[in-house]
C-alpha cells in the first residue's frame, strides 16, 4: 500500500506537515479496510475501498459534517476524501475510543433527543448515500409515510428481488407498502435529523466519557428510526432510554412503529447477507399487516 499520496491529501487539507511513522490495520468493518495513521505528534483515522466507491465516502463525510454542525453529539472530524489509483479514501480524526458507560449513555440519550428536536426542512436530503455498501435513495418528500414507503422498503423488496427472494416476500412486501397508515394514527411525523445506522457499533464515548458517534447514513426523517435501530441488535442500556424520553418524550406508537423502521434494516441485510434474514423479514411484515387490520 503507497500511503504518500494520502499524506501528501492530509497535508493539503490540514496546512500542516504530516511525516507518516506507521500504518496500523484496526479490525471491526465489514465493508471498508481501516487504519490508524501514526505521525510524531499526530494519527489519523482512515477507511478504504474500492476507487468506484469513493462518492459512498464523500456522502458519509457528508453526514459527519451534518451531525457536526448540530453541535449536538461528537462525531470524529472530516478530514480529507478522495482517491487514488488503487483506493478511495477517507481521512478522519482519530478518537481513541472505550465502551458507553452509564452516565456516558446518559449524556448520549440526552443528546440524540436535543439532536432530534431540531427541525428541518423535509424528509429525505440532499444527496443519496449508503446503508452498509447499499444505495440509499434520498429523494425530497413532504409526507412521511410516501417516503418510507417508496424510498426505503419498497427500494429494499426491489434489491431482494433481483437477489432472487420473491415469492411471500414480495406478496407480503406490497401489501405492506399501500397500508402503512394505520401505524401512524394519531401521529405526525417531523423530519430530523438522524444518524441513519445507530447500532451498538457505531457509538462509543471519547477518553471524557463524552459520547461519539461515526458511520452514520444521515438523513431528514422520523426520529423513531433512530430509536427503533439502537433497539435491533442492542448494545444501549436504560440509562440512554430513559435519558432520550425526559428531554423528548415518545408517542405511544412507537412500540409498533420501531417493527416497521426495523424491517427496512433486516431487508437491507437480506440484501447484504443472504438468505439467513428472510425468515425474519417476512415474520416483521407478517406481524406488521396483523397490526394494521
Amino acid at each position: 500500500m503507497n500511503w504518500q499520496a494520502i499524506a501528501q491529501q492530509i497535508e493539503s487539507a490540514s496546512g500542516q506537515p504530516f511525516r507518516l511513522l506507521a500504518a496500523e490495520p484496526l479490525a471491526g468493518g465489514d465493508i471498508n479496510a481501516a487504519y490508524r495513521l501514526q505521525a510524531e505528534n499526530q494519527s489519523f483515522f482512515v477507511k478504504l475501498n474500492r476507487p468506484e466507491q469513493v462518492a459512498m465516502f464523500e456522502a458519509e463525510a457528508s453526514g459527519l459534517q451534518a451531525l457536526a454542525q448540530a453541535q449536538a453529539i461528537r462525531v470524529p472530524e472530516s478530514i480529507v476524501c478522495g482517491k487514488t489509483t488503487d483506493h478511495a479514501f477517507l481521512v478522519l480524526e482519530h478518537i481513541p475510543l472505550n465502551r458507553l458507560s452509564t452516565r456516558s449513555e446518559q449524556l448520549l440519550g440526552q443528546q440524540l433527543a436535543e439532536l432530534h428536536r431540531q427541525k428541518q426542512p423535509y424528509f429525505g436530503w440532499h444527496r443519496d448515500n449508503t446503508i452498509g455498501s447499499t444505495a440509499q435513495i434520498n429523494g425530497r418528500y413532504d409526507d412521511w409515510i410516501s417516503f418510507w414507503s417508496v424510498q426505503r422498503l419498497e427500494h429494499q423488496l426491489k434489491l431482494a428481488a433481483a437477489k432472487g427472494y420473491g415469492g411471500n416476500l414480495q406478496t407480503l412486501g406490497e401489501k405492506l407498502c399501500t397500508n402503512l397508515e394505520p401505524l401512524f394514527s394519531g401521529y405526525r411525523p417531523q423530519p430530523a435529523l438522524v444518524h441513519g445506522d445507530l447500532w451498538g457499533g457505531n457509538a462509543a464515548a471519547d477518553d471524557q466519557g463524552n459520547p461519539v458517534i461515526y458511520d452514520p447514513a444521515c438523513y431528514f426523517g422520523d426520529r423513531e428510526t433512530d430509536l427503533a435501530m439502537t433497539e435491533l441488535f442492542g448494545g444501549f442500556g436504560p440509562a440512554f432510554y430513559q435519558a432520550y424520553k425526559t428531554v423528548y418524550p415518545l408517542d405511544p406508537g412507537y412500540a409498533r412503529r420501531k417493527t416497521l423502521y426495523n424491517l427496512y434494516h433486516i431487508l437491507n441485510h437480506l440484501n447484504l447477507f443472504g438468505r439467513s434474514y428472510l425468515h425474519q423479514a417476512e415474520n416483521m411484515i407478517a406481524t406488521l399487516l396483523k397490526a394494521v387490520e
